[in-house]
């Protein structure tokens, strides 16, 4: 299976790294994205990262589920930012998984995709989902092809309900016990 992580100047690391490594640990094809002017992007810890592709030259057919980390780049293009929201929401239309952890989520809010559903957030950004079921007390919610989670602290859960959608629960156990989690 194949699946698109995005990046942009600000991603919170842990969120986009770690879950970047932990999704290939399980065996998928994650391509990285972004919809920065350079390949290139500053994570919010300072590290330079580059991505494998642009967003302009994305063919969402090509992968079976999307990856949206939070960081403090959502705060700064949640209001301008049109293209992370058209992306999440071409891959529901195609009924294809769509995952967001942190902040990340209020681009699934933003653009409708989490009305009527269950979801996690960081605190303060479940405001941006008000017809959406809010569940601070988990750490990763799955529902109906969305998967979100609270934050960096999350990014283990987050990951198990990713590989427990696409690939089952025995295979999301399995990671698990082989990280030592």
């Amino acid at each position: 299976m194949k699946g698109l992580l995005l990046l942009a100047n600000d991603v919170e690391d842990i969120e986009a790294l770690g879950t970047r490594a932990l999704l290939i640990r399980a065996g998928f094809d994650i391509v990285t994205m972004t919809f920065e002017k350079s390949l290139t992007v500053r994570t919010s810890y300072g590290l330079s990262v580059k991505a494998d592709k642009n967003g302009k030259e994305l063919d969402v057919g090509e992968y079976d589920f999307l990856v949206i980390p939070g960081g403090p780049y959502v705060a700064k293009k949640i209001d301008k930012e049109q293209s992370i929201k058209k992306l999440a929401k071409s891959f529901t239309d195609k009924k294809k998984t769509v995952c967001a952890i942190c902040a990340g989520p209020r681009f699934l809010a933003r653009a409708g995709l989490l009305d009527n559903k269950k979801f996690t957030a960081f605190p303060g950004s479940e405001k941006d989902a008000p017809n959406g079921i809010y569940r601070p007390e988990k750490k990763a919610v799955n529902h109906k092809g969305i998967i979100t989670a609270r934050g960096p602290g999350a990014v283990y859960d987050f990951v198990y309900e990713i590989v427990a959608e696409l690939q089952g629960a025995k295979k999301a156990k399995a990671l698990l016990k082989d990280i030592q989690y």
